[in-house]
């Protein structure tokens, strides 16, 4: 039996990275799909081209989570071609570090609506649709950061944090319709991102891990597809830290 099994899930930031590894992992668990890209129109057809092998319906969108209208249409857009909205993973997300004499006001603002603003977009988009339902599991992509903060990252932490806030609280106002709402915080994971770092820097990251590693795409999927499914029926307004025991 496949845990996903006839769900449909609209995931933003969809065709890299973690996002990419949730999109494969929910076609494998029999999730219809539809994700979100922002520019490269090729890797996201590409993407939907090998998923959809999968034997179930996968389809992009180019589309802003940060931008109200955009978020609005799309999830009327997915609602029209795929009949319901079951679950919601917020994954889109960027970075623009420095530290606070050194942070412009554009890269403190931009950062905030791409990653925070972005989540109240897309679940005020498909809230009508879960209340309707009566059912549906929201997935807020957090980070460890935003539960300890670090130099540098003063604008990232703050919109991180912000999620968690925004989940629990949305894990009160929607939990007696049956929609849940958690919130991941992924720790030091190797993607495309975090690879430019080099050699040396992940290295020196590993060694203060627990589990001596850095986490996979796959790990943080995973998890989502637990929190996405019937297994997690009874967890709403929770952060699950997957960072190796970064936190311990």
């Amino acid at each position: 039996m496949k845990l996903l099994e006839g769900k449909t899930a609209i995931i933003t930031g969809g065709s890299r990275g973690i996002g990419k590894a949730i999109v494969e992992i929910f076609a494998k668990q029999g999730a219809n799909v539809a994700f979100t890209y922002s520019s490269s129109s090729e890797a996201a057809k590409a993407i939907e081209a090998e998923v959809s092998k999968e034997g179930v319906k996968v389809k992009a969108y180019k589309s802003d989570a940060s931008n109200f209208e955009q978020a609005q249409k799309l999830a009327s857009e997915v609602l029209k071609e795929f009949g319901s909205i079951d679950i919601l993973i917020n994954n889109a997300g960027i970075t623009k570090d420095n530290l606070l004499m050194r942070m412009s006001e554009e890269d403190f603002d931009r950062v905030i609506e791409v990653n925070l603003k972005s989540v109240f977009n897309m679940t005020k988009a498909v809230q009508r649709t879960m209340l309707k339902q009566r059912k549906g599991s929201i997935i807020n992509m957090s980070s460890v950061i935003g539960v300890m903060g670090n130099a540098g990252q003063s604008n990232y932490a703050a919109s991180k944090a912000g999620i968690i806030g925004f989940t629990k609280s949305m894990a009160k106002e929607l939990g007696s319709r049956n929609i849940r709402n958690n919130a991941i915080a992924p720790g030091f994971i190797i993607t495309e991102m975090t690879e430019k770092l080099g050699e040396e820097t992940i290295k020196y990251y590993q060694e203060g891990i627990p589990l001596k590693r850095g986490g996979t795409p796959e790990d943080i999927a995973n998890a989502c597809v637990f929190l996405g499914s019937d297994m997690s029926a009874y967890v709403t307004g929770q952060v699950l830290n997957i960072d190796g025991g970064m936190l311990t």
